[in-house]
């Protein structure tokens, strides 16, 4: 029983402090580095080897995290939906407009993933069919990344520093989310496992917190590089279906974070750096 319950909490409560440590780079070091490191992946890295101990079937670590890349590019929906919904709506009142933001947005996200786990349900693919669609998923989050930083958009660091109260709903949000995915791993639910695996909470908190705290420039401006960043969960979890059945927990997610964050997050890193400087010295060009 006891085993049982480690499990679970001791991914729930590091993924909780890996989210306190990485979300807070967006208020200290501004919507580019801040985006990119706060999109590395981080929390899936305990739910990934917590899930991998929790399936009762191969074939279940694999379907979820194939699954995570649909995921991902359904947050990536998600954030732009935080650029688009408060120029559409142009509310008076930021408040209201934060609040009327944060209902549309996950409102959406919700819809999207009860829909990904009925379809799947009822359609029950192949491991082959699933890592296809997370293949396809990855591809298509990578190029919205790219397209969601083609303009870039003022990304400044946040002046005005966040409470211990806001930093520990973060931790409490990736926390419950980690530990939701694995208690649906146990279950048998291996796509809704993967689907609370990359729920938005950080996200959500992250927008909020620099919305309020910092000011609309400081989230709007993290999005894009986000966006692009978050494409490294997906190579993480694509990574984890090959390593992890053949190497230890420890040493494979080891692997796949190196690879993912070596191959994915410093290079979007070094692109977004120099497509803002490039637009930098256009600017300036009289």
């Amino acid at each position: 029983m006891l085993d049982s319950a480690a499990d679970v909490l001791v991914p729930a409560l590091a993924a909780g402090l890996i989210a306190v440590l990485a979300t807070v780079a967006v208020e200290r070091l501004g919507g580019v580095l801040g985006g990119i490191l706060a999109s590395v992946p981080t929390t899936i890295v305990p739910a990934a080897i917590g899930m991998h101990g929790a399936a009762a079937d191969p074939g279940d670590f694999t379907q979820s995290m194939a699954f995570i890349p649909v995921g991902i590019l359904m947050n990536a929906g998600y954030l732009t939906l935080w650029r688009v919904i408060p120029a559409k709506l142009g509310m008076r009142s930021h408040r209201h407009l934060l609040a009327a933001t944060v209902a549309i947005s996950l409102g959406a996200w919700l819809a999207m993933a009860t829909a990904v786990v009925w379809v799947h349900e009822a359609a029950r693919p192949s491991e082959a069919l699933a890592l296809a669609i997370g293949c396809t998923a990855c591809a298509a989050g990578f190029c919205l990344g790219i397209a969601a930083n083609r303009v870039p958009h003022p990304a400044p660091a946040g002046s005005r520093r966040v409470g211990p109260v806001v930093l520990a709903v973060r931790g409490l949000a990736a926390g419950a989310a980690t530990g939701a995915a694995v208690l649906l791993s146990r279950s048998g639910m291996p796509v809704a496992a993967g689907m609370g695996t990359v729920f938005p909470a950080i996200f959500t908190t992250i927008m909020v917190a620099t919305w309020l705290s910092q000011g609309a420039q400081v989230p709007s401006g993290a999005v894009g590089p986000i966006i692009l960043g978050t494409t490294s969960v997906s190579a993480y979890a694509l990574l984890a279906t090959v390593l992890f059945p053949r190497m230890p927990a420890p040493a494979a997610a080891a692997a796949c974070w190196a690879l993912a964050a070596g191959c994915v997050s410093l290079p979007a890193f070094l692109w977004i750096r120099g497509v803002r400087a490039t637009s930098g010295s256009r600017r300036a060009t009289p």
